[in-house]
């Protein structure tokens, strides 16, 4: 059994990988940071853990720990990094922001390599420090990823994400009190959201030029997932997006492409991301969904890790189902 920490239990992310590795077969829990909770229990927090688990929050760190998941504000993980100093055989999972560019990857001594499976497997099979994707990034780079790695992409691409609740984090905002969100829907940060540079900076390392894209995120009144749709230019049959997608997501048991339409409720609580492909005039549509909890941030953190430890990648091993859900 590997033991592991978590700093910063008490947000959604925080509990949905706490959920995550009570479950692991090869994974134990050692302790959970908080600064504000600690000597308190779990369950206190996290209610569904209530006769699942007896541990408590600590502001104590064990920073010789196999792994250790940075589940902090973003900005905050590198000042944290720089008060502590793990064992140089712990495996740093960042599920900020902090380190997921190419200027930003290296720091302390340390190098993050961006936690994309689907886009560079075997590099995350031999990297110790993983910078964890965003949500958005995620459902957008999925839904791109086949056609880049082709230079595929030679127009602008327009992409449409509404997300749950639960993405903007554990904190009340004007636009996440339940009785603004409740019946309601909007968009922010129209063409300048802060996951454009990670998706940008991965697709278009396959391009022979910068790709544009044209993105428009909203909020939604339900608690969790996130349900995209892109469309750029496409000179093939919708026969042949579907072999090109099939190909490249072959080796990659959690995408899966739809024959049928998709929606959000089918991943919810799992590691997975469907897709799903139409062809209208010259142009392509392609719906991604996943949990952005999930596949979105922890599930993907526990895939991660998975496969610098040479573990089973399948859905065996961090398919929500297997544990309890949480309904937020």
């Amino acid at each position: 059994m590997k033991k592991a920490g978590i700093i910063g239990g008490s947000g959604y992310t925080g509990g949905e990988l706490i959920r995550i590795i009570l479950n692991h077969p090869k994974i134990k829990l050692e302790f959970v940071y908080s600064s504000t909770r600690a000597g308190s229990l779990l369950s206190d927090k996290h209610n569904d853990l209530l006769g699942v688990t007896d541990i408590k929050f600590t502001d104590v760190i064990n920073e010789s720990v196999d792994i250790v998941f940075l589940c902090l504000g973003h900005g905050n993980s590198k000042t944290f990094l720089k008060n502590n100093n793990f064992s140089k055989k712990t495996i740093i999972i960042d599920l900020s922001n902090d380190f997921r560019l190419n200027n930003d990857n290296e720091f302390s001594n340390k190098h993050f390599t961006y936690g994309l499976p689907e886009f560079q497997k075997s590099k995350i099979k031999k990297s110790t420090n993983i910078a964890n994707p965003g949500c958005f990034a995620t459902s957008i780079q999925l839904a791109l990823l086949p056609l880049s790695n082709k230079n595929m992409i030679q127009n602008s691409v327009h992409v449409n994400s509404i997300t749950g609740t639960t993405g903007a984090g554990v904190g009340l905002s004007d636009t996440s009190h339940f009785s603004w969100r409740n019946n309601n829907i909007s968009w922010y940060k129209a063409f300048n959201h802060q996951h454009l540079d990670e998706i940008k900076e991965t697709l278009n390392s396959f391009q022979n030029k910068k790709i544009e894209i044209y993105f428009i995120p909203q909020r939604g009144n339900f608690t969790r997932g996130i349900f995209t749709t892109c469309y750029t230019n496409f000179d093939g049959t919708i026969n042949e997006a579907k072999e090109l997608y099939s190909n490249y997501y072959k080796d990659h048991p959690f995408t899966t492409i739809s024959e049928n339409e998709i929606s959000l409720k089918q991943v919810i609580n799992t590691n997975n991301c469907f897709i799903h492909l139409y062809k209208y005039e010259g142009l392509l549509l392609i719906t991604s969904i996943i949990d952005n909890l999930i596949k979105g941030a922890s599930g993907q953190a526990i895939q991660n890790v998975n496969l610098i430890m040479g573990w089973n990648e399948n859905k065996q091993y961090n398919q929500l189902k297997i544990y309890k859900k949480k309904e937020y």
